[in-house]
């Protein structure tokens, strides 16, 4: 009896092989997550006997003629639910009744819905292929086809045989048993069950999910014969040696840095950037995880949190030398194989001995993108007990079912450090404070880190949480003043701006200048660039290529990373802090504010929120090594954007007018004056007591509530959330295409490696985020799988235009 076949590159797997790898893998998962409290009310200690009996007997149902004969190639797909064959050998070893029923549902929705969506979408559930639990015997038994009772009565043995074994209650060995008529009996006892239940409050929809993540864990850890990682290298043991190496260097952990370790509980850590707010939200970690071992036992997962993709990759790298090395941490984003790829290709440049576009470069790079897909998917399967996110990987746990169930599961008694929760706009932000109510129920420790927390923030996250939230901030004066703000009464793009900027660059300073646009920066940086280069020309040919730096959201992904390495080289901190700092010019959007770990000597930047000032104010004099820095702000143009129809204004088409005019008044008024970065929440708070300031809190409680109650209060469990996903998908998914001129080598990637996926990784090369107009000028390829946009690219200033493309608009007849 098989359970794999050997299509698609992997080796044929036989169905108690298979069936065993399984149970192993729940056997390891129980041991990492340990004993879950919530489940309590409703199985008692019984949940991972569901789970390892669920797991053990999932795929059971394989046995059938029809199953064996479609893996064989004897014959078309099957058409039928092995799952719920499955379900026929549970009543013949497991006596206990409310076992055994939580059993059936671990094992019959492993793989679908039990119950269809209110509008029908999505694949047709268990109940709706077998009748509601109205099929007669006899139809059920003709759909099912034959069943070798010889077989069945010997796999009966070998999952009795197995479970004594591994400890789990059976009732023996069965003779001769029907299992096509008990498969039959148990999925109507179980759809009846699951239509009767009150699953809504008492924590059962909680164990519902929770049963259904475990299995299709287990699952899909056997099936890739992927391994779980059981140690947590931030433990107590880390404590020591971060004080050790602090010791090593000659510093003192801050006060704020040793109340963090002592925590135990909830967090809400105030610090400014450059005092160690990191290695406090690490400290604190260890804590809990050392706490959660002692009571609930298990190896607590660490996920860090960040906002942008940037930052959690320049984290992981950071992490990565912290913990003592890179397979210690794991990251989790929609481009982590990206990251992984870009992070294997990085490290081999300097030893490569190919020639880049010769056969030899290819094949170097699909050997790097086999291991990067590999590492990716590890991480999707949770091997890793430390990971870098962003919390949009982590609110997936909340459409459940089988595909997502599993980041519930590895959510319990996990510890989430959250940083620069402020980053996200009000309806992302409710969502994720009603996410981190979920990690509480399941219990999880949570803490919020930020350089620039307002007070509202603060009380939003406080009343979320059930337990108590401790407080703890850094004390006014930990940093000396690294910043003095100087206003300007003219637009970062007028020509008095340009010529300020143009002195500074003369003078052999750093600059970096930071538009709320890609279009003004394009504009900036094609004014300043010559000016830069004129300066500095170390190279034969009289210029320095790294002089003048242009970074934004629309490059190619191969691209943004080889500039983010760029000004990495030539302005980050540990350059800096060597002595290799050099004068020069970086243009950035936003993508700068907490992506990059960079210290320039002169910020020039339009008005925006304050929370976004102060962070693009910490890319400057960011080792508070030299006195007080200028951070020049200059006023922002207000305008409604073009089709909206609330004819709102924005200042430069990006930020909502009232938080950037409160902001700008409120530094008009220290104008000249240095920043105290502790006080500086002192500014925010101000923000947020006006009228506009009290409809966003408002908007955040309201958007709470309503990611609760509609995705994460689980009323109807197993039944298909496709019109959540939707909705998921339609907030969460940005979009990416390909430039026509590119199409030809991004089919030509696809090809290299004679894989889908690992083609697929090196194709994404090319892939550059659109803005939202863009989406609807381009068109789909559906042979390639890719947006096309008829746009013109340049890889010094990245996308500057997009036309409209021949097929963008739907054709009469055309298949999506």
């Amino acid at each position: 009896m098989l359970a794999k076949s050997s299509q698609r590159g992997r080796p044929v797997e036989s169905l108690t092989a298979h069936l065993a790898a399984t149970l192993a893998a729940a056997d390891a998962l129980a041991e990492r997550v340990g004993r879950i409290e919530v489940v309590e009310k409703t199985l008692g200690e019984l949940f991972w006997q569901v789970v390892r009996w669920a797991a053990l007997s999932h795929d059971a149902g394989k046995i059938a003629d029809g199953f064996q004969d479609m893996l064989a190639g004897r014959s078309a797909a099957w058409g039928q639910r092995h799952e719920v064959l499955s379900l026929g050998f549970l009543p013949l070893l497991i006596d206990n009744e409310l076992l055994r029923r939580w059993v059936a549902f671990g094992v019959v929705t492993h793989h679908r819905a039990l119950a269809s969506s209110p509008d029908g979408a999505g694949k047709p559930s268990i109940a709706q292929t077998y009748g509601h639990g109205g099929l007669p015997l006899a139809d059920f038994r003709a759909r099912i086809g034959p069943v070798d009772q010889a077989v069945a009565a010997e796999l009966a043995r070998w999952l009795a045989g197995t479970a004594m074994s591994a400890g789990l209650p059976t009732l023996g060995p069965a003779t001769a048993p029907d299992v096509v008529a008990s498969a039959h009996a148990l999925l109507d006892e179980t759809l009846r069950y699951w239509d009767e239940q009150g699953w809504a409050g008492h924590d059962h929809d909680l164990a519902a999910i929770l049963v259904q993540g475990a299995v299709t864990l287990a699952d899909h850890l056997s099936s890739a014969h992927g391994t779980l990682h059981r140690t947590q290298p931030i433990a107590p043991g880390f404590v020591t040696r971060l004080a050790g190496d602090f010791a090593a260097s000659g510093r003192a952990l801050h006060r704020h840095q040793e109340q963090a370790r002592d925590v135990r509980g909830h967090l809400l850590l105030r610090a400014p950037t450059g005092t160690g707010k990191t290695e406090a939200g690490l400290l604190w970690a260890a804590g809990q995880v050392a706490e959660l071992m002692a009571t609930v036992g298990g190896v607590p997962r660490v996920v860090y949190t960040l906002p942008y993709l940037a930052s959690i990759n320049a984290m992981a790298r950071r992490l990565g030398r912290l913990l003592g090395g890179d397979e210690v941490t794991g990251v989790a984003h929609s481009r982590a194989a990206s990251y992984h790829l870009a992070t294997a290709i990085s490290a081999e440049d300097e030893n490569a001995a190919a020639t880049p576009g010769t056969a030899d470069e290819d094949a170097r790079r699909v050997a790097a993108a086999r291991k990067a897909v590999s590492r990716a998917a590890a991480t999707r399967l949770f091997r890793e007990t430390v990971r870098i996110s962003t919390p949009y990987q982590l609110l997936r746990g909340a459409l459940a079912g089988p595909i997502h169930a599993g980041i519930v599961v590895d959510s319990a008694n996990s510890v989430f450090v959250l940083d620069e929760l402020h980053a996200y706009e009000p309806v992302r932000l409710g969502y994720i404070l009603a996410t981190a109510q979920l990690w509480e129920r399941l219990g999880g420790r949570v803490a919020v880190l930020s350089a620039t927390l307002p007070t509202v923030l603060a009380e939003l996250f406080t009343q979320a949480m059930r337990s108590p939230v401790q407080a703890v901030s850094a004390d006014p004066g930990c940093v000396p003043p690294r910043h003095r703000v100087r206003i300007r009464d003219h637009t970062l793009i007028s020509p008095d701006a340009i010529a300020e900027m143009r002195g500074r660059l003369v003078a052999g300073e750093s600059v970096v200048v930071v538009a709320n646009n890609v279009a003004q920066a394009q504009q900036l940086y094609d004014a300043l660039a010559p000016s830069a280069r004129a300066r500095h020309h170390d190279s034969p040919d009289g210029t320095d290529p790294d002089a003048a730096i242009l970074l934004h959201s629309r490059f190619r992904r191969v691209d943004r990373s080889h500039i983010e390495r760029r000004i990495i080289g030539r302005y980050g901190t540990q350059a800096r802090a060597a002595g290799r700092g050099r004068g020069g010019l970086v243009v950035a959007t936003q993508v700068v504010e907490v992506s990059l770990d960079v210290d320039f000597d002169v910020l020039f930047t339009s008005a925006a929120p304050l929370e976004a000032l102060l962070q693009r104010f910490g890319r400057v004099n960011r080792l508070g090594r030299r006195a007080a820095a200028d951070v020049i702000v200059h006023p922002a143009a207000f305008g409604p954007r073009r089709g909206d129809p609330t004819r709102r204004d924005y200042a430069d088409g990006v930020y909502l007018r009232e938080p950037v005019e409160a902001g700008w008044r409120i530094l008009c008024g220290h104008d000249g004056q240095s920043v105290d970065e502790v006080q500086a929440g002192g500014w925010l708070d101000s923000i947020y007591v006006t009228v506009w300031g009290q409809a966003w809190w408002a908007e955040v409680d309201r958007e709470r509530a309503r990611f609760h109650d509609d995705f994460l209060s689980f009323s109807e469990p197993y039944a298909d959330r496709i019109p959540l996903t939707d909705r998921f998908d339609e907030l969460f998914d940005g979009t990416e295409a390909i430039i026509q001129d590119d199409l030809a080598s991004y089919e030509t990637a696809l090809g290299l490696a004679g894989q889908r996926p690992v083609g697929r990784l090196l194709a994404d090369d090319y892939l550059i985020p659109m803005p939202a107009y863009a989406a609807r000028l381009a068109r789909l390829d559906h042979r390639l799988g890719v947006r096309v946009v008829n746009g013109e690219y340049d890889e010094e200033y990245g996308l500057t235009k997009v036309n409209a493309v021949e097929g963008a608009r739907y054709r009469l007849g055309e298949v999506f």
